[in-house]
């Protein structure tokens, strides 16, 4: 039997982990997680007093906890903050606002709606990001895969949580209830 040589295409070891593809992924997901945070955040002012707020806000508080997170985790893979796509998140979060709703000048039903479906996407693409992170977890030792655990964990639990009060959105928004 030969011996491979660790220079051979086909040679067994980790794969070094692209960190200038990984940079362009990870301040995309800063991106969505700054525009996730305004967003939340704004809807608990939005619905202050009522039981949506008071169940938000854990979940908002989360949702802020997560960005911080995946800032500690691109520093540790000295993967630079790009501003322009922290600035581009929030602007975008801003836009977003401006949506039709039927109404003009209030707040209707279906902004509560949209604003939690919002959420819950942002959400779902929060899972694939730390989900994605685990994979390379394998092969990077600079990620904690235990850590990255809990965060997918925690992003499944937010989801359930966005999906349930959105649910009971559809029956104010269109039923009245």
């Amino acid at each position: 039997m030969t011996e491979q040589r660790a220079d051979a295409p086909d040679a067994r070891r980790a794969p070094a982990t692209d960190t200038s593809l990984l940079g362009i992924y990870l301040n995309d997901h800063l991106a969505g997680a700054t525009a996730g945070t305004a967003r939340v955040h704004y809807l608990v002012r939005s619905c202050g007093g009522t039981p949506l707020a008071d169940a938000l806000a854990p979940v908002a508080a989360e949702i802020a906890e997560d960005r911080t997170s995946l800032l500690r985790i691109m520093r540790r893979l000295d993967i630079p903050v790009r501003r322009y796509k922290v600035y581009a998140g929030r602007a975008a979060e801003q836009v977003g606002r401006l949506k039709s709703n039927g109404s003009l000048v209030r707040r209707s039903p279906l902004s509560t709606l949209w604003e939690l479906e919002a959420l819950a996407l942002g959400v779902e693409g929060k899972l694939a990001g730390w989900e994605t992170l685990r994979d390379l977890a394998a092969t990077d030792t600079r990620l904690d895969p235990r850590q990255l655990d809990d965060l997918i964990e925690r992003a499944r639990r937010q989801h359930a949580t966005l999906e349930g009060l959105r649910h009971k959105q559809v029956e104010v928004a269109f039923r009245g209830a």
